[in-house]
């Protein structure tokens, strides 16, 4: 098998903030009320472990800034974070990125990007139209989905500003805004973050697992097409019950349209007090 050249490639380090408004403004763009203190007043703030990924998103840019991919037709393929500790605020949180892996799929290429912190590793997974063909390994297959009628179900109605919303946050490319960019990528107008859409579904599913959130472990999905904004998702869950408080899940936009695939997250059990704070 050939290995890429960009497989192993340092993408160097990174200091940012976390801050508690950046926090705030992360759980109100992926769907959280305005009553669930714990998610948006910082007197009782517990942090969304998916808001690492606002955090990281430096990575995958700068991989493409340096030439591996044509940015304007690479897609975000899929998405992996396992997280370490909980995130805290108001504190400078250091990173290192680097490519862990380049999949050859004939037509197109995956470039596997991992950024490191003390608090989590993250994945993402982008899908390069026209790198492939070197000769190397296409890598894992895509997980099956379970053969037998969800146990775990929800739904999340996204709404028309949430992409300019979420794109405050530090993922600003111009095709979730600009509908000339959308439009030059494919798409019939502006549409959502695949990352804002993961993360909305993860609400409705800790919800009904009854743990908290913030008690995030692990996270993957496979992003399978768009979401505008006004879309209505429903998201279907099966229990993955050696794992404990874990699901395997996916998500279709107004019913009929699938949107994420492949899905797998598992919370640490939300212990007596954590679930009263959640409940104030």
């Amino acid at each position: 098998m050939t290995v890429s050249p960009w497989q192993g490639r340092d993408l160097g380090t990174r200091t940012v903030s976390c801050t508690a408004r950046d926090a705030i403004l992360y759980a109100l763009a992926v769907g959280a009320p305005a009553d669930r203190l714990d998610l948006v007043y910082e007197e009782r703030l517990r942090v969304l472990p998916t808001f690492a990924l606002t955090l990281a998103q430096w990575a995958p840019d700068a991989l493409g800034a340096l030439g591996a991919f044509d940015v304007t037709t690479a897609v975000h393929g899929s998405q992996r974070l396992v997280v370490k500790r909980p995130l805290e605020v108001d504190r400078d949180l250091a990173m290192s990125a680097r490519v862990v892996h380049v999949w050859d799929k004939g037509t197109a290429a995956v470039f596997d990007v991992e950024v490191s912190s003390e608090y989590f590793t993250a994945t993402w997974s982008i899908f390069a139209p026209g790198g492939g063909g070197f000769g190397g390994d296409r890598g894992p297959s895509a997980p099956r989905r379970p053969d037998r009628p969800p146990e775990r179900g929800g739904s999340v109605a996204t709404h028309s500003r949430q992409a300019a919303l979420y794109r405050l946050l530090g993922d600003r490319h111009a095709m979730h805004i600009d509908p000339g960019a959308a439009r030059a990528a494919g798409m019939s107008r502006p549409f959502l973050h695949g990352l804002c859409t993961l993360a909305a579904c993860l609400l409705p599913l800790a919800g009904d697992l009854g743990v908290h959130p913030a008690d995030l472990v692990e996270l993957e999905a496979r992003f399978a097409a768009p979401v505008f904004p006004g879309d209505r998702l429903v998201v279907h869950g099966w229990d993955d019950v050696p794992r404990g408080a874990a699901v395997r899940f996916e998500a279709s936009a107004d019913g009929d349209r699938p949107v994420l695939s492949g899905g797998q997250v598992r919370f640490a059990p939300t212990t007596p007090t954590q679930k009263e704070t959640a409940d104030a």
